[in-house]
C-alpha cells in the first residue's frame, strides 16, 4: 500500500517509523561550490535569495552543485568578508577555501583566490523554507556541533533527503550522515574526524552513485572493512578495493513504496531502494 503522511506528521518521523533505508541517498555530484550568504533563504535558495542578480545568474550556470552557507545564528563577523569553499570529491578529495571582499567577487573567482583547506567541515542542512524538518531537526544539530567545532560548522541550504533530517555533509570525506540528533551528531562527527565511518548514520559518500555508496557501506558494516574505495561500476556490479583486496559486489535497484519525500510536498513518489544480492572477493 502507498505510504502517506498526515499533515501533522513530519516527513523525518514518518521515514524513521517506517524504517526506510538510508543507504545510497547521498548526493552524487562531485564538484561543489559553497558561498556564504547570511540572508534569508527561499525554497530555491540561490534563485530566491537577495544576492545580486548577476551573482544569482552566475551561480545558476556554475558547472556543479552550488550551496549557500552561513554561520549558526546567521550573524557574520564584522569585516570578515565572504567565505567560499570548493570541493572536488572522488578517490582523492580536495577542498579549498577563500575569503572574498564582497559576494560579487565570486564572478571572477579563480584558483589564485583559493588555498587548500585542512578540514574538517560539517555542513548541516537547515533550510526550513525547503522543508521544516531541516530547520526543526537541523538547527539543534548545528548548535551542538558549533559548541564542539565552532570554526568547522556551517548551516547549508539543501542536501536532499529531508526525510533523513538531521542530515549533514562531512568534508573532505564526502560522507553524508542522516537521522542525527545533537548527541549522535557529535559522536558521529568525532568518528569521521578520526577517519572512521559511522555506518549506522551514514547515507553514503557524496560523489558516488547510489549503488556504489551501498556497496561501500555493505563491506564496512558486514565484513568490517576499514579502507574502502570504489574502483568502478558495470551495471549491477560494483568493483571495490577493501583493505587491499578486490571485491565484486552486486547491487540491485528497485523502487520503494510511494511516499511523501518532504513535509513541503505531499505528493507520493517512489524513491530508489538498493539491495546487495551478492558480494565476494574478485
Amino acid at each position: 500500500m502507498p505510504v502517506s503522511e498526515p499533515l501533522d506528521v513530519r516527513c523525518s518521523a514518518a521515514s524513521l517509523a517506517d524504517a526506510e533505508p538510508m543507504g545510497g541517498t547521498a548526493p552524487t555530484e562531485r564538484e561543489w561550490l559553497f558561498v556564504e550568504h547570511a540572508g534569508s533563504w527561499g525554497r530555491q535558495a540561490v534563485a530566491e535569495s537577495r544576492l545580486p542578480e548577476e551573482v544569482r545568474d552566475h551561480l545558476a550556470a556554475w558547472p556543479g552543485r552550488v550551496q549557500l552557507v552561513r554561520r549558526h545564528g546567521r550573524e557574520p563577523a564584522p569585516g570578515a568578508g565572504v567565505r567560499v569553499f570548493t570541493a572536488s570529491l572522488g578517490p582523492t578529495p580536495v577542498v579549498r577555501s577563500g575569503v572574498l571582499d564582497r559576494v560579487e567577487d565570486v564572478l571572477v573567482l579563480g584558483d589564485a583566490d583559493l588555498t587548500p583547506y585542512d578540514g574538517p567541515l560539517w555542513l548541516v542542512c537547515t533550510n526550513g523554507r525547503r522543508d521544516r524538518c531541516c530547520a526543526e531537526v537541523g538547527r539543534p544539530v548545528t548548535a551542538a556541533l558549533v559548541a564542539r567545532w565552532p570554526d568547522a560548522t556551517w548551516e547549508t541550504t539543501h542536501l536532499g533527503g529531508h526525510r533523513f533530517s538531521g542530515t549533514l555533509l562531512a568534508l573532505p570525506s564526502g560522507l553524508t550522515l542522516g537521522r542525527l540528533d545533537p548527541e549522535t551528531a557529535v559522536r558521529a562527527c568525532e568518528e569521521v574526524a578520526a577517519g572512521r565511518v559511522p555506518t549506522s548514520v551514514t547515507r553514503g559518500r557524496a560523489g558516488l552513485d547510489g549503488a556504489s555508496q551501498v556497496a561501500e557501506l555493505h563491506l564496512r558494516s558486514t565484513y568490517g572493512a576499514t579502507d574502502v574505495s570504489v574502483l568502478g561500476r558495470d551495471g549491477d556490479r560494483v568493483l571495490v578495493l577493501a583493505d587491499g583486496e578486490r571485491w565484486d559486489v552486486t547491487v540491485t535497484e528497485s523502487r520503494g513504496e510511494p511516499r511523501a519525500q518532504s513535509c513541503a510536498d505531499l505528493k507520493l513518489k517512489a524513491a530508489p531502494v538498493y539491495a546487495v544480492s551478492s558480494a565476494g572477493r574478485a
